[in-house]
């Protein structure tokens, strides 16, 4: 059993706060912290990319279950206190990087790794898709988000958003396990939760259809009050679209939240 780590004290020690601009909240809680771990699934064959390894909470019990860890952290200011947290763990290696700047393929030589990650609101959306498209793949991700962006991504028609469509087309989403906002230090104002994606081996879109996709679907959704007849005019004009939409058999006066997956592959279909 790990002795919990004392991130105010570590924190102090080191002349440090959190930073809000990057969404620094720190999960302290060790109930919290191992469930994440048994949820994900890591065992010892397993690698796993963690992102966001903040002070190494969960960098530390990650550790004591995986084979090899690659904690990725951006903030500069937090490396000599994580490396001191990590002493003596040989089976992690931290890398003070962007994760949009990480070539995957330099630390993982094949699909099956295993994500775990902190992610700040202003960063899941493009984040997800970032990982879903990587080489190699993950096999499972296990995504600690605000609870109701967790809902947004398990969501189905009619009340789809484009995150949601960006996280099922790649895997089957569920939520779970509930983390309220005082198991982190400093508390931010709302709970979160732990989001977990299943990848499938392949999208259920042919890639060369995903850029098509995420063209028109983001296009729909930057208005989404409007018909799709309305939405999608401004991507091909008013007769194009009325015209597409008719060629995928769907109805116009429709709004893109109530289309489910299929359905955006049809069009996607009859506009390529």
């Amino acid at each position: 059993m790990l002795p919990p780590l004392n991130v105010p004290a570590l924190l102090r020690a080191h002349g440090l706060r959190p930073n809000k601009r990057l969404g620094q909240n720190f999960l302290v809680d060790e109930t919290h912290l191992a469930h994440i771990v048994a949820a994900a699934g890591v065992g010892p064959g397993d690698d796993v990319l963690e992102i966001g390894a903040g002070l190494g909470s969960l960098t530390r019990h990650l550790a004591a279950a995986a084979g090899r860890v690659v904690a990725v952290e951006l903030d500069a200011a937090l490396l000599p206190a994580l490396h001191s947290s990590l002493h003596g763990l040989e089976n992690v290696q931290v890398l003070h990087a962007d994760i949009f700047d990480v070539a995957i393929a330099d630390h993982f030589t094949q699909d099956g790794f295993l994500v775990v990650a902190n992610i700040p609101y202003y960063l899941t959306s493009n984040l997800i898709r970032h990982l879903l498209e990587s080489r190699p793949r993950p096999a499972r991700m296990a995504l600690t988000v605000q609870l109701e962006l967790a809902q947004r991504a398990c969501a189905s028609a009619p009340d789809l958003s484009l995150l949601a469509l960006s996280v099922q087309l790649y895997g089957k989403p569920r939520l779970a396990h509930h983390i309220p906002a005082g198991a982190f230090y400093p508390a931010p104002n709302v709970d979160s939760a732990l989001l977990l994606v299943e990848l499938y081996e392949q999208p259920i879109l042919p890639w060369e259809q995903i850029d098509p996709f995420f063209r028109i679907a983001k296009a729909a959704f930057a208005q989404k009050r409007k018909t799709l007849a309305n939405s999608l005019a401004s991507v091909w004009g008013k007769a194009e679209a009325a015209s597409r939409l008719a060629a995928a058999g769907l109805d116009p006066m429709r709004r893109p939240q109530t289309l489910t997956l299929e359905e955006w592959g049809r069009l996607v279909a009859v506009s390529s």
